[in-house]
C-alpha cells in the first residue's frame, strides 16, 4: 500500500553525538567564570563527595570549538571539571553536543527539588544501598538522610503534587504537617502563587489558618513572636489575600504570556554561543542583564552546577 506523503517520517534532529568521548581536561575551554564562593558551596562540596563515592554521574556537556579543533567548548558541568581539576583527574568523558547555539545547558537543566531529592534516596534504600553511603555522596551526615526520607510523612498526595519541582525547605514541610489536608493544598497554592517559598511565608500561612483546619485544633496556636491578637488579623488578612488573588488570576494569565514571550526571546539570543562571545567581549553589562531575565521564575515555571 503507498504510504500518503503526510505519513511520511520526519528526521529527527539528535541533541548529542550517539558516543561520549574522553578528553583531556586541559583541552575543555569553560564559557563562563566561576564566582569567587563557588568552592566554599555546598554545592561544591557534594560533587567532590559524590565524585569520590561513585564517580561522574552526568558527563559534563561540551562542543567542538569552531575556532581551534583540538579544544572543546564547556557548555555544562562547570563545578564537576573544576572538582576533577583539583582531585587531578587528566581525562573525563563527556557528552558531545550537536548544536552550539545552547549555551546555558545548566540554565534548561531541572535540577533536583527537595521532594525529587526525596523520592531518589527512598528509591535508593529500597533497592539497598546503605544510608551511609548516600550521605556519604550527597556530603551530609546520617541524620540528614534520614530527615529527608520522612520529608512528606504527614503531607497529603495533592499537596506533594503541587509542591513537586518547588524550592521548599524542609521546614516548610514541616509547618503543612500542622494543617489538615484541604488547608494543606490551600497553603501550597498560596506558595505556588506568591511563588515564595520561604520559611517566613509559610509561617504567616500558618499564623493565619483557623484553629479548626489544624491536626491539632484543641492545642492553641503558639508562633514565636506573634501575638494571639496578631494571629486573628493575620488570619483575617490571609482570607482578604485569597480573596484578592482570586481577582486577578483572569489579568495575571495575560502578563505572565508576555513574560514567557520575552524571556523565551532572550534565551535564544543568549543561547547563542557566538552572540555569548560577541556580548562577553564587546557589552559585558548587557549579557549580565540579559542573564537576568532568563533567570526569571515566573510563578508557574520551576526553576546549577
Amino acid at each position: 500500500m503507498k504510504r500518503d506523503a503526510s505519513q511520511t517520517p520526519r528526521s529527527v534532529n539528535r541533541g548529542f553525538e550517539d558516543d561520549c568521548v574522553t578528553l583531556p581536561i586541559e583541552s575543555i575551554l569553560p564559557l563562563r567564570a566561576l564566582s569567587k564562593s563557588a568552592k566554599s558551596s555546598r554545592k561544591y562540596r557534594q560533587i567532590v563527595a559524590s565524585i569520590v563515592q561513585i564517580g561522574i554521574v552526568e558527563p559534563p556537556i561540551v562542543v567542538r570549538n569552531p575556532d581551534q579543533s583540538a579544544t572543546w567548548l564547556l557548555l555544562d558541568g562547570h563545578l564537576r571539571i573544576e572538582a576533577l581539576k583539583d582531585a587531578g583527574t587528566q581525562e573525563v568523558e563527556c557528552l558531545v553536543s550537536t548544536d552550539d547555539e545552547a549555551f546555558t545547558y545548566n540554565r534548561q537543566v531541572s535540577r533536583l527539588a527537595p521532594v525529587q531529592e526525596h523520592k531518589m534516596i527512598r528509591k535508593a534504600i529500597e533497592r539497598g544501598v546503605p544510608e551511609e553511603k548516600i550521605a556519604a555522596a550527597l556530603d551530609l551526615n546520617l541524620s540528614s538522610i534520614r530527615r529527608k526520607v520522612r520529608l512528606l510523612d504527614g503531607i497529603c498526595e495533592e499537596a506533594v503534587a503541587i509542591l513537586k519541582d518547588k524550592p521548599c525547605t524542609a521546614a516548610v514541610f514541616g509547618a503543612l504537617r500542622k494543617m489538615k489536608t484541604m488547608r494543606q493544598i490551600e497553603a501550597a497554592e498560596l506558595l505556588v502563587n506568591a511563588n515564595n517559598f520561604s520559611v517566613a511565608y509559610v509561617s504567616a500561612i500558618l499564623a493565619g489558618t483557623p484553629q479548626a483546619q489544624l491536626v491539632d485544633s484543641s492545642k492553641p496556636k503558639k508562633i514565636k513572636g506573634i501575638t494571639p491578637e496578631a494571629m486573628a488579623r493575620m488570619e483575617q488578612e490571609l482570607a482578604r489575600l485569597q480573596e484578592g488573588i482570586a481577582s486577578i488570576q483572569d489579568t495575571y494569565g495575560q502578563d505572565h504570556l508576555h513574560l514567557t514571550v520575552i524571556k523565551g526571546y532572550v534565551g535564544k539570543l543568549i543561547g547563542n554561543a557566538r552572540i555569548v562571545r560577541y556580548l562577553a567581549q564587546n557589552h559585558p553589562e548587557f549579557l549580565g542583564e540579559f542573564q537576568t531575565i532568563t533567570e526569571i521564575t515566573p510563578v508557574e515555571a520551576a526553576s546549577p552546577d
